[in-house]
Parts: structure tokens; sequence; C-alpha cells
């Protein structure tokens, strides 16, 4: 078996369907591989000098109803596996998902080449490219 454990960074956008839509097939035909999937999303803070700004409630409540919405789409893409894990996550999307691979003991990380823009900060352009640099395994970038 080449990949046991498959991570794919998924935030919702058209490449990380398209990286979800690869990553099963790559399970598939390493007979069923473990599939651990991944949502980031991060709440900006803002720095000026010593003060600290946090968007408000209202905004941080969108971040966790996207995550909702992130999570059903995976569902219906998942169906048919029965070895899968969601996580969703808070942090800097590229740490984190590195972070997870490593605790996961993932074999390859399977991510989009460019996610949803300034939504949650999950710029899959400067994420994927973080993540490559870093990565001390495999990482399918998927256009």
């Amino acid at each position: 078996m080449l990949y046991s454990k498959i991570l794919v960074a998924y935030d919702g956008s058209e490449a990380s369907d398209k990286a979800l839509d690869t990553a099963i097939k790559l399970a598939k035909l390493n007979h069923y591989s473990k599939l651990d999937i991944i949502h980031v999303f991060n709440i900006p803070t803002y720095v000026v000098g010593e003060i600290m700004f946090v968007p408000p409630i209202k905004n941080e409540e969108e971040y966790y109803g996207y995550s909702d919405q992130a999570i059903a789409k995976i569902q219906e893409k998942i169906n048919d596996f029965s070895d899968i894990h969601i996580e969703v996550r808070q942090g800097s999307p590229a740490r984190t998902i590195l972070a997870y691979a490593e605790e996961t003991n993932a074999d390859v990380i399977v991510i989009g080449s460019r996610g949803l823009g300034s939504f949650g900060e999950f710029v899959l352009g400067s994420v994927s490219h973080n993540v490559v640099q870093h990565a001390k395994i495999p990482v399918l970038v998927i256009k």
C-alpha cells in the first residue's frame, strides 16, 4: 500500500473540492486507506501598537457557520468511507495543517492550490506554498 493515512486540507473552495475528490480516489486506489480531513479557520486579530482588536461575536459566528457548511459538503462526498475522520480547528492554517499531519502520522497531505481568498484567511495560495515548504511528508497540490 502506497499511502495508508491521507490528510486532506479542506476549506470549501472549488480547489479544495478537487483536492478532496483526488484524495478519495487515492484512498480507493490504496484499498480505502484512512482519510483524515481537516478544516481550519482563522479568526483574524489585528494588533496596532499595544492594542489587539478581535472581530465582534457576530463575525465569529459566521466562521463557525461556514465551518458547519464545509463539513456538510464533506459528508456528501464521503458516504462510502468507513475509516474517516473530520477535524475542525482554529488557528493559522498552514501551521495547523502541518501540526495535524504530524499528530496523525499522515503519509501524504492533499491540498488545493488556491482557496477562498480572505474568508477565514484560508488562502490556499499562500497556505499550500507554506505547507509544501515545511512539510516533512509528500504534499500533493491540486489545481
